[in-house]
């Protein structure tokens, strides 16, 4: 068993070049980015009491960016001077985040593989980035257990996705791909959103802890992203935490074989 959609792989790997087109296909990802980072950065400050106004804030601090796509997270994060390990399925996401990071003179560690494979080769990380990937895998009870094992005791992963309701389909499929064509058609497929609750349950299954969940809201009057307490309607994302005394037990069933 693994995590790997091949369909949802090969989506991407046709879009791949496009990654860091403010106005092509990731328009909206780039749109979204400034809020991502505005919760990201936040919580891992408060998480590791660092203070986001010094220089190299994150220095000391390794970090995975799992489904990492051209680097959108990964740069700003090792900007900030996190130890940044960036992971996609698609290899010609990985090709254009690794010529990108070297444009911009950053150290980023980009590899094609997946969490199951990183935990196989023992990896572990302060923070996982787990943002907008968990509907896009094949199985995402066996993905966020395999993100939950990398984590280190007392390690923050932040977890985003869309939630499955009737607003979320006019909202992300309809609107998003077929009226205002910020997305190719089929890029996301409806019934593979998770519904809060359900995720929540993943996180408890996988023996990890749920701080927090809010709502990132798209205001179409001011044309903005915002971080809303309440509003979990469509985009959502969750604080996740491993308790400080958790003991992976040696079961590699969640590896290749």
């Amino acid at each position: 068993m693994n995590t790997l959609n091949p369909n949802e792989v090969e989506k991407f790997q046709a879009m791949a070049n496009e990654w860091w087109d403010p106005q092509g296909k990731f328009k909206p990802l780039h749109q979204l980015n400034p809020t991502r980072l505005e919760y990201i950065t936040s919580k891992i400050a408060s998480t590791y009491h660092r203070d986001v106004a010094e220089q190299l804030p994150f220095k000391g601090l390794r970090l995975l960016d799992i489904g990492c796509g051209g680097g959108l997270l990964s740069e700003p994060m090792a900007t900030l001077g996190a130890e940044v390990l960036g992971a996609d399925a698609a290899p010609n996401n990985i090709q254009v985040a690794q010529l990108h990071a070297q444009q911009t003179g950053l150290t980023i560690d980009y590899r094609h593989t997946l969490a199951e494979h990183l935990l196989e080769e023992g990896e572990q990380f302060d923070v996982i980035l787990n943002m907008e990937v968990i509907e896009h895998v094949a199985n995402p009870n066996l993905f966020l257990e395999a993100c939950g094992r990398l984590l280190k005791p007392g390690g923050l992963m932040i977890c985003s996705t869309i939630n499955r309701n009737i607003k979320s389909y006019i909202v992300a499929i309809f609107g998003a791909e077929r009226v205002m064509r910020w997305l190719p058609v089929g890029t996301h497929q409806w019934q593979q959103f998770i519904k809060p609750v359900e995720l929540q349950g993943m996180v408890e299954q996988a023996n990890l802890t749920l701080i927090e969940q809010q709502g990132f809201v798209f205001n179409l009057l001011n044309w903005r992203w915002s971080i809303s307490a309440k509003n979990l309607s469509v985009n959502y994302v969750m604080s996740i935490k491993k308790p400080i005394d958790s003991i992976d037990k040696k079961d590699y069933s969640l590896v290749r074989e």
